[in-house]
């Protein structure tokens, strides 16, 4: 199974902010849209970073809540990763354990197309392993 599969199921819409607006805002978008990641786009509409629920919450043990008035440019992961369509899940997979994050945006011919989560990809893993025990299954009993 590719990340291209993972995609076809989610909305095609890929939320995000631009860098100016403040950690406040970013954690109550995050909040509405029940995700645990946004992309942070720059004044023209570029992706210039991720942050993630875990970024907000270890700047706050840092500095404090008035740290929630900066702006996320302040906090976001600048240097993204990034995942194509054509990778398997168990690479996506095993990129995302190895490298300690939870949400990996998806590119295809440089432009971004989606965002995929380490819960997208478990539930991919474990829908692709039942196909499989089922055909053994199948397999068998014939």
């Amino acid at each position: 199974m590719s990340v291209a599969a993972i995609l076809q199921g989610k909305p095609e819409r890929l939320i995000g902010l631009p860098e100016s607006k403040s950690l406040a805002d970013a954690a109550k978008l995050l909040t509405e849209e029940k995700i645990g990641a946004l992309v942070v786009r720059n004044a023209g509409g570029e992706m210039i970073g991720i942050l993630s629920e875990r970024d907000i919450v270890r700047a706050v043990a840092r500095d404090g809540a008035a740290v929630l008035e900066r702006p996320v440019s302040t906090i976001m992961t600048r240097d993204v990763i990034c995942c194509a369509p054509q990778d398997s899940v168990a690479d996506v997979m095993g990129m995302m354990t190895a490298r300690r994050f939870r949400h990996l945006p998806v590119r295809s011919n440089g432009k971004l197309i989606g965002m995929v989560s380490i819960g997208d990809v478990v539930k991919a893993r474990v829908e692709e392993a039942e196909g499989e025990a089922a055909q053994l299954r199948e397999y068998i009993a014939s």
